[in-house]
């Protein structure tokens, strides 16, 4: 993607991501205008600078595909794979992704991605090319009032605070314990919030250290809590909350919860959480064990 692909892209992804969703569920995702979806690459393009592929129809100059990619420093996430409706089922996503791959395959490195259990098509995008499940997860959203939760406070709550620059080493190096992933370079982007769209609570552990944290964004293109990750559900109960409250009130965010979390999802459920999609996270590549609460995103793809 160059400068000047920019804002076909947003339109892209507007567009695409709405058609799907239009004709499978009867909803757009994305609701009023294109120029909501610039949170996309103006993220993305922050983060990693100049990992987006594009697929162009060179009978027309037309853009039909794009796919944005994150290099990390023990993978490689796959974010957000859109084909125009116009070249759906003509193989453009297989090829981008297969320029992904090599990319990382030359790297020598693994690749992640977060993907709805929805939509089969998409599934057997990424299976037929080598990707497995390693986790599921169940979406969830939930209305803040404007006033803030009206439930009692979770265990814990009093541990939580907003995270400062200082927090992204230890916030790197719990999720590294827990899942063997690293993204640091993430972290300190959520905590610097140039943008003023990102929040991020951590929950300072009873002997000392950082035993979850939990970041979240606010934008008309994508409102939504996560990435996040937590030694035990209640800690990670306690950040949902603080998020909520903190960064939330009067919206009515998105968060994946993994699907054997029971309890943590009857709590949710309890709050007035409801059951909105399903989605899977898959890998390509060596996948270290998922311990503790992993709770991705697709805002940034961060697997």
């Amino acid at each position: 993607m160059q400068d000047s692909d920019r804002e076909a892209v947003v339109r892209l992804v507007f567009e695409s991501t709405n058609a799907w969703y239009k004709a499978h569920f009867d909803k757009n995702v994305f609701g009023g205008e294109a120029s909501s979806c610039r949170v996309f690459p103006e993220v993305y393009e922050a983060l990693d600078p100049g990992c987006c592929i594009i697929a162009e129809d060179e009978s027309n100059g037309r853009l039909a595909g794009s796919c944005f990619f994150h290099p990390r420093q023990t993978h490689y996430s796959l974010g957000i794979m859109n084909a125009h409706p116009d070249y759906f089922g003509q193989g453009v996503a297989t090829r981008i992704l297969d320029e992904i791959l090599a990319i990382a395959d030359a790297d020598a490195k693994p690749v992640r991605l977060v993907s709805s259990a929805m939509n089969l098509d998409s599934f057997s995008l990424y299976t037929r090319r080598g990707f497995v499940p390693y986790a599921t997860f169940q979406d969830m959203i939930l209305p803040v009032p404007d006033g803030g939760l009206e439930v009692d406070p979770p265990e814990g709550l009093a541990r939580v605070r907003d995270a400062v620059p200082g927090d992204a080493v230890a916030m790197a190096d719990l999720e590294m314990k827990l899942n063997g992933i690293r993204r640091e370079k993430d972290f300190v982007h959520f905590i610097e919030n140039a943008a003023g769209i990102w929040g991020v609570s951590v929950i300072e552990g009873e002997g000392g250290g950082i035993d979850g944290f939990l970041c979240s964004v606010r934008h008309e293109g994508s409102k939504m809590l996560g990435p996040g990750v937590s030694a035990r559900w209640q800690d990670a109960l306690a950040l949902v909350f603080a998020e909520l409250n903190a960064r939330h009130r009067g919206g009515a965010p998105v968060f994946l919860v993994p699907v054997d979390q029971g309890q943590m999802v009857s709590r949710l459920y309890g709050w007035g959480a409801r059951n909105c999609e399903m989605h899977l996270g898959q890998v390509r590549g060596e996948c270290p064990p998922v311990n503790g609460v992993l709770m991705p995103t697709f805002m940034p793809e961060t697997g």
